[in-house]
């Protein structure tokens, strides 16, 4: 067996996220609250909401990621569910939004090239992910997480769609 090199954030994402495999047929909906769960513990009692997010939105990726991978999981389907619940956590905390999109969307594509996965397809879906989380939350959040998506992560241009109207 590989020995694991995740933090201690990213151990306790990886043990849920394996229990939200194996424990359910509703997959992707156990792993966005687990990702939520988690961004929420990560940033209690935190004054910068944000930064704190920023430092951390990686390990939590990269836990659920490797146990998708670890378990047989669909990783992509991890990717994309765990970068929106990332996104929506960070927004209900009160994180910049685009800044934890970003964040939570490089650090996924990060954790999935290091899994071996399709760099293209974690990218589309970790874009995926986090545009669906700031559209839900409005017009306001959907053009700030599109904006920066755009500037900041390499080919999401490529994989947006227009926001719906």
């Amino acid at each position: 067996m590989v020995e694991s090199s995740l933090t201690a954030i990213g151990r306790v994402t990886k043990k849920a996220v394996i229990g939200a495999l194996k424990g359910t047929g509703k997959k992707a909906q156990a792993i966005v609250e687990t990702s939520a769960d988690l961004v929420k513990v990560t940033i209690e009692g935190v004054d910068d909401f944000t930064v704190a997010l920023e430092k951390r939105v990686g390990e939590i990726a990269a836990g659920a990621i490797e146990a998708a991978t670890e378990v047989g999981g669909d990783v992509s389907m991890t990717i994309k569910s765990t970068v929106y619940g990332i996104v929506k956590a960070g927004s209900d905390a009160g994180a910049d939004v685009a800044k934890t999109a970003v964040a939570a969307t490089e650090g996924a594509i990060k954790a999935a090239a290091k899994a071996g996965a399709d760099i293209s397809e974690a990218t589309k879906k970790a874009v995926s992910g986090a545009i669906e989380a700031g559209d839900e939350m409005g017009t306001q959040a959907s053009k700030a997480v599109r904006d920066g998506l755009a500037t900041s992560v390499k080919g999401a241009k490529d994989v947006m769609k227009e926001p719906p109207k």
